[in-house]
């Protein structure tokens, strides 16, 4: 390691705060206490789980919504146009994320419920699990990802162009790509669903974070006062991460602990896509020399997925407590830990990354 190098990573490491430097364990920890509040307030959970609108929980939302703020905040206008100059992030995550993740989900669930785990689960009940893994497989992470981007440093910009082309395939691409993995003519998609998941999750943190900026940087002020705003904000918006972990665990908790062997017979094809796409787009991020702020939210927006749309149309399929429902739930519980070790791995290797500008 060179002295610059060791002198960066002193840098960055100083300025890693609590929360980011034990996330694991508070997440782990958030794990358990969801399950725990799930079992001992019921009510509590049956109720907030009732406070929905199109499919998508309003608590959560809210939730999401405080996680992605700051990363808004960061987002320049200006600069989205220059986003043309890095063209390779950008490609590499519309190939990954629907030409080769949708059909890689589809091609592991069959494996694991038609071969490997057909002694398990009847006929039917395989071919419902593998429908939801199709599901989760064919949506693209939008909300989540600016999270995953902020802890990885990404650039905000960029991110904010590729989650913006994704939602806009995914309108037109969502329910195609469906249809022929599972080898339907029709599938209703909740447009409703879709709709709010985008204005939540993106337009409306996006024109707050535009109207902080432009607050912050009134008169002579700086990037140097948003800089600060931000991180001030950190630390609230890992709090908002943990508190929905403790409500996701808390709202499955009945099904994990009655369960524990299906959850974990589904997540096993669930793990192997999230790294196996991980490694796909990371890998094809440092063979093309994509600087790091692109090439770590560009792996991670195809390794996440949309989970709030797979869950509702599993619903809207299949019914409440079909197994392609399940499948999307389960999907969201591994999808926290997973990414948080992508994270993790992420940060360890940038060294290996062009930094760019």
């Amino acid at each position: 390691m060179t002295e610059e190098t060791k002198s960066v990573s002193e840098s960055e490491g100083a300025g890693i705060g609590i929360f980011e430097k034990w996330l694991s364990l508070w997440v782990a920890l958030a794990i358990g206490v969801g399950i725990l509040l799930g079992q001992l307030l019921p009510d509590v959970f049956a109720l907030l789980a009732k406070l929905e609108y199109a499919n998508v929980n309003l608590p959560v939302a809210v939730l999401i919504w405080a996680m992605v703020y700051p990363m808004m905040v960061s987002v320049d206008f200006s600069s989205i146009t220059h986003v043309a100059d890095q063209p390779k992030g950008l490609l590499i995550t519309l190939v990954v994320n629907w030409l080769i993740k949708p059909f890689t989900m589809a091609a592991l669930g069959v494996l694991f419920f038609g071969y490997v785990f057909a002694d398990f689960m009847t006929a039917d009940d395989a071919s419902s699990y593998i429908a939801g893994l199709i599901l989760l497989g064919a949506a693209p992470c939008t909300a989540m990802v600016f999270v995953w981007s902020h802890l990885t440093k990404g650039d905000p910009n960029y991110t904010l162009v590729q989650v913006s082309v994704n939602d806009l395939i995914m309108v037109f691409a969502y329910a195609p790509i469906v249809v022929l993995l599972l080898g339907v003519t029709d599938i209703p998609v909740p447009w409703d669903t879709l709709v709010l998941s985008v204005l939540l999750y993106v337009v409306v943190p996006l024109l707050a974070g535009w109207f902080t900026r432009r607050r912050l940087l009134r008169g002579n002020a700086s990037e140097e006062a948003v800089s600060d705003f931000t991180a001030r904000l950190k630390p609230f918006s890992i709090l908002g991460l943990l508190v929905t972990v403790v409500l996701l665990f808390g709202f499955q908790g009945q099904v994990i602990l009655a369960q524990p062997l299906l959850i974990a017979l589904i997540a096993v094809p669930l793990l192997i896509q999230s790294y196996g796409i991980f490694a796909v787009a990371y890998g094809a991020a440092w063979a093309m020399r994509v600087p790091f702020r692109i090439a770590a939210p560009c792996a991670m927006i195809g390794t996440s997925n949309f989970f709030e749309l797979a869950v509702a149309v599993a619903i809207s399929l299949f019914g409440l407590n079909s197994g392609a429902a399940l499948a999307t739930v389960v999907g969201v519980l591994v999808e926290v830990p997973v990414m948080l070790s992508l994270v993790a791995f992420a940060n360890r290797t940038q060294g290996h990354f062009p930094k760019g500008d």
